[in-house]
């Protein structure tokens, strides 16, 4: 009896032992893997690198710092999802900016050809033959005022004309004399249309009036100008037969001018008849016109359209045929948009990066629509209020990826640790 209840107190005993020694290892495991967790490595400048020893990163060579049981747990995030402690964040630069509406202003840049405006070109010629006998306008390039006088000529039709007219002047006054009133409203209307015929063939009033007052008529007529503007072409020499509809002279008024201006093909459904276009000059002067014709069709190998803007040239500074830089602004109104900087293009698609509290960030999808200075408009994939970062997104974004891709290899390990 006393032999079983010894054996007994021994297997009570040795039971015991097991116990207690269970009971500390537990309590040891549990310490150490507490301690594996407090106890992990990364380095600041490449997260992804863990390692359970202090030393240096194998990829940048910057020494590894020591993680916080905050920055363990925050590994075990949605996918793509990143912590990035306020030190670290410091460290690469981080900056953000919220979303919101901004009134966007889209500035349009093309070069312009300063043209002649077409409806300011004129021809000089006669509407009778005849020869040339001076030339007072002599040369290419010469400003002509308006009456200013351009040649002589003499022209057997136009010595016939001015004969008819002296002659109806005397039979006028002779039929005011005479009893019978139809030969005072035949005389009249004599006068009235030889009168005509001489006005017809361009023959100015005043000159008309001298003829009536010396009473006899000129070998010669001087022919007038009828516009103001620039010589842009001469075709008559003195001694010269010409015809009637020959044209002698080509002048411009170059006191309006037109800029053609070739605009991308995007750009084209912004650019409005009636918008304003700033002409910017080499001098740094800046004129002002307006667009007033948008040509129907496009340069095939430049994929533009012209666009014609018509501008006054005080001082004729604008010369035909030298290129200006144009501008065109364009208001769009307020719109959901980001600063560039914040978007990641990667010709595939558009990302920004999205900052959450507590030190997180995940890069997110987002469709754009314009791009303007410094701004893009934001049609889907976040709102208004979101934050966004602005400075070192590259960064993150890459940190983003290279998470998920070491997420893939690994299936996640949930000790939340990887080795390089």
């Amino acid at each position: 009896m006393k032999r079983k209840i010894l054996a007994l107190g021994v297997i009570l005993l040795i039971i015991s032992g097991v116990f207690v020694l269970t009971q500390r290892y537990q309590r040891n495991a549990t310490h150490q893997q507490k301690t594996a967790i407090k106890q992990i490595y990364s380095c600041p400048m490449h997260p992804d690198y863990t390692s359970d020893r202090s030393g240096q990163c194998p990829i940048c060579g910057m020494t590894l710092v020591l993680k916080k049981a905050s920055e363990i747990k925050g590994e075990k995030t949605e996918k793509g999802v990143i912590f990035i402690s306020p030190e670290k964040q410091q460290l690469i630069g981080v900056k953000t900016a919220n979303v919101g509406f901004v009134s966007l202003q889209k500035l349009i840049a093309a070069k312009g050809l300063v043209d002649y405006d077409e409806r300011r070109i004129f021809s000089i010629n006669t509407k009778f033959e005849g020869w040339i006998e001076k030339l007072f306008v002599n040369y290419t390039g010469k400003l002509v005022k308006k009456g200013e006088p351009l040649f002589t000529i003499y022209s057997p039709e136009l010595v016939s004309a001015q004969e008819e007219y002296l002659l109806s002047l005397k039979n006028r006054e002779i039929g005011k004399n005479s009893q019978f009133e139809e030969i005072k409203v035949s005389s009249q209307s004599m006068v009235e249309a030889t009168e005509r015929r001489l006005k017809l063939w361009d023959i100015t009033d005043e000159q008309i009036k001298q003829l009536e007052e010396k009473g006899e008529m000129t070998k010669t007529l001087i022919v007038h100008s009828q516009n103001e503007g620039f010589v842009i072409e001469k075709m008559v020499v003195e001694g010269m037969k010409i015809m009637p509809g020959e044209s002698l002279y080509k002048i411009a008024d170059l006191s309006s001018v037109w800029i053609i201006a070739d605009i991308y093909e995007q750009d084209i459904p912004l650019v409005k008849i009636g918008q304003v276009a700033e002409i910017s000059l080499l001098s740094g002067k800046v004129l002002r016109g307006r667009i007033t014709y948008i040509y129907p069709y496009l340069e095939g190998e430049l994929r533009t359209v012209k666009v014609r803007i018509e501008v006054a040239n005080p001082g004729y500074v604008l010369k035909p045929n030298s290129y200006v830089n144009v501008g065109i602004k364009v208001e769009l109104g307020r719109r959901l948009a980001v600063v560039d900087s914040a978007v990641i293009d990667t010709g595939e698609r558009q990302l920004v990066i999205l900052a959450r509290e507590d030190g997180h960030f995940k890069p997110v999808d987002v469709k754009l629509g314009v791009k303007v200075e410094g701004f893009c408009e934001v049609l889907e994939g976040i709102k208004e209020g979101d934050e966004v970062v602005t400075n070192a997104n590259f960064l993150i974004d890459s940190e983003s990826r290279m998470k998920e891709a070491l997420s893939g290899m690994t299936g996640e390990s949930s000790k939340g640790e990887h080795h390089h």
